[in-house]
């Protein structure tokens, strides 16, 4: 069986996406399944599902061994996506926005796909292992992950796990650097994403639904992001990379 662009169109919306929705989408493209029209036909499907006041937003991270090698071949227009063959078809779709970052990019397509992605060379805000001039905060104000936080957007996990959750990072982010308020010499934390993944499951705010041959999760990024730095702001130790 081919899973066709209306089977997976109904398969999105019994999941709980919505018209006007934003996502923010991780995903594994062959976990899907055999899918008439490939790679294109999902992104039909989840432009069907969210409708023309929707917004799709995917990361299309440069995420070379090396800082080095990421900043010496990053272009905007063609440096390619590195998490996943979703994203890299999805940048290269005319009418898609990207962002200026050399190594945490965000692609975007919908209502004001544009701006949503713009401003990422900006400097204010939260400051990350990743910031690197002239490049702006990774994950500052203007970042298009932070805007999705910020907008209640969805994050959309398809055929994943807990492993591909950047959001994580924003969590790492936000309580170091409300660390470096009573102390600027505080390191920055890695979290382990596999156990906090398990406590947010445990709580049971999330739709899980099969979408083709994928098990797929959704739930509103500024409830996880939030939920997880509460949790880890009284209990740190068990999420300690």
């Amino acid at each position: 069986m081919h899973y066709t662009h209306k089977k997976l169109t109904q398969d999105f919306t019994n999941l709980g996406i919505e018209k006007g929705d934003t996502l923010f989408i991780h995903s594994s493209f062959k976990s899907l399944g055999p899918v008439d029209g490939g790679a294109g036909t999902v992104i039909a499907a989840l432009e069907e599902a969210v409708g023309q006041d929707g917004l799709i937003l995917m990361p299309t991270f440069s995420l070379l061994p090396s800082r080095e090698a990421r900043v010496a071949s990053w272009d905007v227009p063609t440096t390619p996506s590195t998490v996943g063959w979703l994203t890299e078809f999805f940048r290269q779709m005319p009418g898609t926005y990207r962002s200026d970052h050399y190594s945490h990019a965000v692609a975007a397509r919908g209502k004001n796909a544009e701006a949503f992605v713009a401003d990422h060379l900006r400097r204010e805000g939260y400051q990350s292992p990743w910031d690197l001039h002239p490049w702006g905060k990774t994950y500052g104000t203007h970042s298009p992950m932070f805007r999705a936080y910020k907008s209640d957007a969805k994050l959309l996990m398809i055929g994943v796990d807990y492993n591909t959750s950047t959001y994580i990072h924003l969590v790492e982010v936000i309580h170091w650097n409300k660390r470096l308020t009573a102390d600027p010499q505080a390191t920055f934390i890695g979290l382990n994403r596999l156990k906090l993944g398990a406590f947010w499951e445990a709580l049971g705010q999330l739709r899980q639904e099969k979408v083709g041959d994928s098990d797929c999760r959704l739930f509103h990024i500024k409830t996880y992001v939030d939920t997880l730095l509460a949790e880890i702001e009284c209990n740190l130790d068990p999420y300690l990379r």
